[in-house]
């Protein structure tokens, strides 16, 4: 009596492990490393958009491993800075380690790799560019970090790292160094009739030789971005490349 719906449910179940049937041949080619727990990488591509489709919760997203995956890559590339540079001073290596994690950058290895490919996105998200997407594709970066050091630890991870984004560390450096991101940032602003940004030094901390100034950039009245460095014109740099970042989301 009740076959129709056993029926339904067994095919339920296919029509969901179809729409998303993870190539893990072609992912360990990709990463060059070979998952002992299969879900874990599934779970790392998973974006929360395709919960509702797969009936699932929250916590089942990438959003815990990329979490994790955050906090892994900020330790290697600190560790690698901190060990490549022994004369440079905290506030260089932060900068440094700050273009190296940032999003932007995350995005670029990331699309360089097509890991879009693999995510799992509802169908509304691929639409609108999802597998490409700079916050989209960087939180995916992360949360696949973060499964590498569930699955084989720390070397693992490290080594992904090294492969994939410390490779190229210092031509990325110098190729976000020499951008005018306050040009950038005002070309954005006033071709989306925002106004024109303008920067106010909140903080000046530390002595007068070695002063860490702290700027915010305001658009529409509203902290756009912000940044730190050694004098105001770099902070204030900082501070419209965060800005340019967030808008990019």
């Amino acid at each position: 009596m009740f076959d129709w719906l056993t029926n339904l449910f067994k095919n339920t179940s296919k029509r969901k492990e179809a729409i998303f049937e993870v190539d893990h041949s072609s992912l360990e080619k990709l990463f060059n490393y070979s998952f002992l727990n299969k879900r874990l990488i599934e779970q790392a591509l998973k974006h929360r958009s395709i919960l509702p489709t797969l009936q699932e919760s929250r916590v089942e997203s990438n959003e815990r491993l990329e979490l994790l995956g955050d906090s892994v890559l900020g330790l290697i590339v600190t560790d690698f800075l901190y060990s490549k540079f022994p004369e440079k001073e905290e506030g260089e290596l932060t900068e440094m380690k700050s273009v190296l994690v940032s999003r932007k950058i995350l995005a670029k290895v990331a699309n360089s790799l097509k890991l879009g490919d693999y995510l799992m996105l509802s169908d509304a998200e691929v639409r609108s560019g999802g597998k490409t997407r700079i916050s989209i594709v960087a939180d995916a970066m992360e949360a696949v970090i973060g499964a590498m050091y569930l699955d084989g630890g720390l070397t693992i991870a490290q080594q992904f790292v090294m492969d994939n984004i410390l490779r190229d560390f210092e031509n990325m450096i110098s190729e976000e160094q020499h951008k005018n991101f306050k040009s950038i940032l005002l070309e954005y602003a006033q071709g989306n009739n925002l106004g024109s940004p303008t920067y106010v030094v909140r903080d000046e901390d530390g002595p007068d030789h070695k002063k860490i100034f702290t700027v915010e950039v305001i658009i529409q009245h509203k902290i756009a971005g912000v940044g730190k460095g050694k004098s105001k014109k770099h902070a204030e740099q900082n501070a419209a490349k965060d800005a340019i970042e967030k808008m990019l989301i």
